[in-house]
């Protein structure tokens, strides 16, 4: 078996937003949002569930979900592999607009839902640790969550570092899977016994894709693999600019250094030479005032000649 890459586009949705597999979406909410009796996800329904794109361009990894479980909340699933800058707004304006676009104008507001907004990136985004974060509406003076219908979670893939042997929860393994699926040739031991796992690896199963399938999913990776390309000759650029830089202003540091220590000796002999003049001229009994206008030396510095002949 050949399995592909869930962080690629085409995988995740085809794995994550199958309408026909919705328990392996199930198990992933209620892993990674640690639900469990009352608050348990037990049905889904898709916005937007997966479709093989007919288009050139290549869409966003977005799930829009309609999660039923106690209060009938919202969720939206998003995988992003580039580090966006603006990625932070990004996921706020996505959860507020699925916020307000559960009511049509003129109904009450008090319908409104609580939306789950649940992110996988697959670069860096906080300076904590944990490859896990979870972001709420806190009172800042009660630490208190007084407005309880926004709630974020950010899942940095690269900061996961547990191997096969060492995953224990449903979370790690689903996070796991997601990292590695792409080296595996077969299921590992690990996840032969859960349901919605096997589930997750047979239709990663690249072999049982149709030829439709595998060319889009070549298309991404081919993207993925040019804006690798393109953001290291960024970053090679940047290093090479910097170097550039260091050593032009090690030259400079250098030439300036040079020409000051010159003009330092040229001054310093050119002020020895007048010294020596003005001895020679006061031992041929020249007065001051001559010699003054000759070397031009300042009084104080021709009475300490004087002093020491």
């Amino acid at each position: 078996m050949k399995f592909a890459d869930p962080k690629n586009d085409l995988a995740f949705k085809k794995i994550f937003g199958n309408e026909n597999k919705k328990e392996i979406l199930i198990s992933f909410l209620n892993s990674v949002l640690d639900f469990k009796e009352e608050r348990t996800i037990v049905d889904v329904t898709l916005d937007n569930p997966y479709q093989l794109p007919d288009i050139k361009e290549l869409k966003e990894t977005i799930l829009d979900i309609k999660a039923t479980n106690a209060n009938g909340d919202k969720f939206i699933v998003e995988m992003q592999k580039k580090d966006l800058s603006n990625f932070a707004k990004r996921s706020l304006y996505y959860t507020a607009k699925a916020y307000v676009s559960q009511i049509d104008k003129g109904e009450e507001i008090i319908n409104l839902k609580k939306v789950y907004y649940i992110a996988l990136l697959n670069f860096n985004m906080f300076e904590n640790k944990n490859y896990i974060s979870r972001h709420l509406i806190i009172n800042q003076e009660t630490t208190t969550q007084d407005l309880k219908d926004f709630e974020f979670t950010f899942i940095e893939l690269k900061k996961f570092d547990l191997k096969l042997e060492e995953l224990n929860t449903s979370i790690d393994k689903w996070i796991y899977f997601i990292n590695n699926a792409s080296s595996f040739d077969l299921i590992p031991k690990q996840y032969e016994d859960i349901k919605e796992f096997q589930e997750a690896f047979q239709i990663a199963n690249r072999y049982s894709w149709n030829k439709k399938e595998l060319e889009y999913y070549d298309r991404v990776l081919m993207r993925q693999m040019d804006d690798a390309l393109v953001e290291q000759k960024r970053k090679d650029d940047l290093k090479k600019a910097l170097s550039k830089a260091s050593q032009e202003g090690m030259q400079e540091g250098m030439q300036k250094g040079m020409q000051k220590g010159m003009q330092k000796g040229m001054q310093k002999g050119i002020k020895q030479e007048k010294v020596e003049i003005a001895i020679k001229s006061l031992k041929q009994g020249l007065d001051l005032e001559t010699i003054k206008i000759i070397t031009g030396l300042t009084d104080t510095e021709l009475d300490n000649i004087t002093d020491t002949i």
